[in-house]
């Protein structure tokens, strides 16, 4: 990640941090240090405010979120938005992998959507949107795989486990395909990060 990302959060103002609760956690095998190296709130939480300020821009513009299509644009816009990200192994990482999706490895990253009902929306303070299972060691064996930094590709699975947590699935086809990319090829551009589908970015 580049300096003026790492400085994100200093320049975030006081009324978008409000808008957002970041919980954070790891199994007992991550290390402490690696946890504030890669996954400290100071990095996660401006890719957080920046996938959401892109999202609720589109929203005003007629943008419909698959998963929290009952919910008025006012409730959305009103609710602290609240995300858990767990960050394992592969051990774990590939048994959790294989209990979600019937897949026998470990993966990157797994989207658990919160599917609250509306009618329990409202009465809570915050919006939880889900949370993020993020294997660190596939995670890292890609980035130098794809030849970028490892706070780069975590950069951009962290867009793009958010966009499955509102719904969007680029397996579905093309069209989806292609509409979540440019998401997160504009989100990452608005925290000066390069269009990750690109070679070497």
């Amino acid at each position: 990640m580049n300096q003026s990302n790492n400085d994100n959060i200093n320049v975030l103002k006081t009324s978008e941090l409000d808008k957002v609760e970041l919980d954070v956690s790891a199994i007992d095998s991550i290390d402490e240090g690696l946890i504030s190296c890669y996954y400290s709130e100071d990095r996660l939480l401006p890719i957080m405010v920046a996938t959401l300020k892109y999202i609720d821009r589109h929203l005003e513009n007629g943008l419909t979120l698959p998963y929290f299509a009952d919910i008025s644009l006012e409730i959305w816009q009103d609710k602290v938005k609240a995300l858990d990200i767990y960050i394992t192994d592969k051990i774990e990482g590939r048994e959790l992998n294989l209990e979600a999706r019937g897949k026998d490895y470990a993966t990157n990253i797994l989207s658990y959507p919160s599917e609250m009902p509306v009618n329990i929306i409202e009465l809570m303070p915050t919006l939880p949107l889900g949370e993020l299972i993020i294997c660190h060691e596939v995670v890292a064996h890609e980035a130098i795989e794809q030849e970028k930094t490892l706070t780069q590709h975590i950069s951009h699975l962290l867009v793009h486990g958010m966009l499955h947590l509102l719904g969007f699935d680029h397996e579905l086809g093309q069209a989806e395909q292609e509409e979540m990319e440019g998401f997160e090829i504009e989100i990452l551009a608005s925290l000066n990060l390069p269009n990750p589908y690109l070679p070497n970015a």
